[in-house]
């Protein structure tokens, strides 16, 4: 592959066995692979056209520490993932080490892996990587290219022009295999940066105050949408729609919400509006008052990344969700057994609070059986399906369902 949406990856690691694995992988994945065994031969095979870097942290010659320190003196910019099959914990240090020198870890993975689970992790952190291309500056030959910022101008433009577009991830119910629900995510179809993912817009777009007309174009679109996937039988997925922490500050919002449900003649009970753990702490007074009268209006709730912060558990009793997410770096980190202990807890937690508990980012089967055995009502991930557009996934659906 020779094109400029060309991935390419860089491996050092002394275990020859272990550069074949990955370089075969890669190959599959359509993706460039280069490995090697020493410092200088990795350092002389760096260039902006890499887009991840996997370094062993153990090796003969320098250890990957050591390897880190060099890549942050010279103001590496490229992804890495660290491997070793030292203690998970090590490689948590070593990954908050290279924090601090500014470099990017984007995960870390214990040897010995099994192929499936090196094939996601190169997805997870290489799938953006042709968005990311078309959606560069135009950059000084010899550079690393740069995100162009986006303005407020180009936000509301965007808005108007209708180029935000929905995908959608099918929720399983464990004990049956069904999908019962969808998430709607949005994506941002520019005519010049190509597909953008939310991690590239949200934050600017609630620093620049646009989020609140995105959320609302999102909201309208998707309650427009959720009826192109009635089943067979008449019944319609539950929609989980995304709320900003900004729009739990404006006490008009269940009234306006209400009004466009309405208009698109949708069940309010079909819907579950998803804020963030943190978000109900910007201004918990007007977020009780909102999320109260949603509740009354017969909107189901849902707390998304349960498990990231501390303070939620304190609070949990007075909001009125119906719904606990949890967050995929938890369920991702399963392999731990205090994360196991903590997991089961949320959901006896959760169940005892007469909440539903849906588990995020599920990629294993592993994973699957965990939950289902801790009686886990509801699995969303990548083992189930990627967020797909709405043919996409009318036509997943047609091949899943019963």
């Amino acid at each position: 592959m020779t094109n400029n949406t060309t991935i390419q990856i860089l491996v050092i690691d002394d275990e020859c066995e272990i550069g074949k694995l990955i370089a075969t992988a890669a190959k599959t994945m359509e993706i460039n692979c280069t490995t090697t065994s020493t410092v200088d031969c990795f350092i002389a095979a760096i260039n902006p056209n890499v887009t991840l870097m996997m370094i062993d942290l153990m090796m003969p010659d320098i250890d990957g520490v050591e390897l880190l320190r060099k890549l942050g003196q010279q103001q590496c910019k490229t992804k890495i993932i660290l491997m070793s099959g030292v203690d998970k914990r090590v490689l948590q240090s070593a990954q908050d080490m290279a924090d601090s020198l500014g470099l990017t870890v984007v995960g870390i993975i214990q040897k010995p892996f099994r192929l499936a689970e090196l094939k996601q992790m190169l997805m997870n952190h290489t799938s953006q990587h042709i968005s990311d291309k078309t959606s560069i500056a135009t950059s000084t030959p010899g550079k690393e290219p740069t995100l162009k910022e986006i303005t407020k101008e180009e936000f509301l433009l965007g808005i108007e022009r209708k180029e935000f577009i929905l995908y959608y991830q099918p929720q399983i119910e464990i004990a049956t295999g069904k999908m019962v629900g969808l998430e709607a995510l949005v994506r941002w179809q520019h005519p010049e940066r190509g597909l953008l993912l939310p991690d590239s817009f949200i934050n600017q777009a609630e620093a620049l105050g646009t989020i609140d007309q995105l959320g609302w174009l999102v909201a309208e679109k998707a309650l427009n949408e959720i009826k192109q996937f009635t089943k067979k039988d008449g019944t319609v997925p539950t929609l989980s729609i995304n709320v900003s922490p900004y729009s739990l500050q404006d006490l008009q919002f269940p009234d306006k919400f209400i009004a466009i449900v309405k208009l698109c003649n949708v069940d309010p009970e079909n819907i579950i509006l998803e804020v963030t753990e943190s978000g109900l702490f910007k201004e918990l007074s007007s977020a009780l008052d909102i999320l109260t009268r949603l509740r009354m209006k017969k909107c189901k709730l849902s707390i998304d990344d349960f498990g990231t912060g501390y303070a939620m558990i304190q609070q949990l009793q007075h909001v009125p969700a119906t719904e606990l997410k949890i967050d995929k770096s938890l369920v991702q980190d399963m392999h731990k057994d205090s994360t196991c202990i903590m997991i089961k807890k949320i959901i006896e937690m959760g169940h005892d609070l007469k909440m539903q508990i849906v588990a995020e980012g599920v990629e294993t089967d592993e994973q699957v059986e965990f939950l289902r055995i801790n009686k886990c009502d509801i699995a969303q991930g990548y083992l189930f399906s990627k967020p797909r557009s709405i043919q996409e996934l009318l036509e997943w659906i047609s091949k899943h369902e019963v």
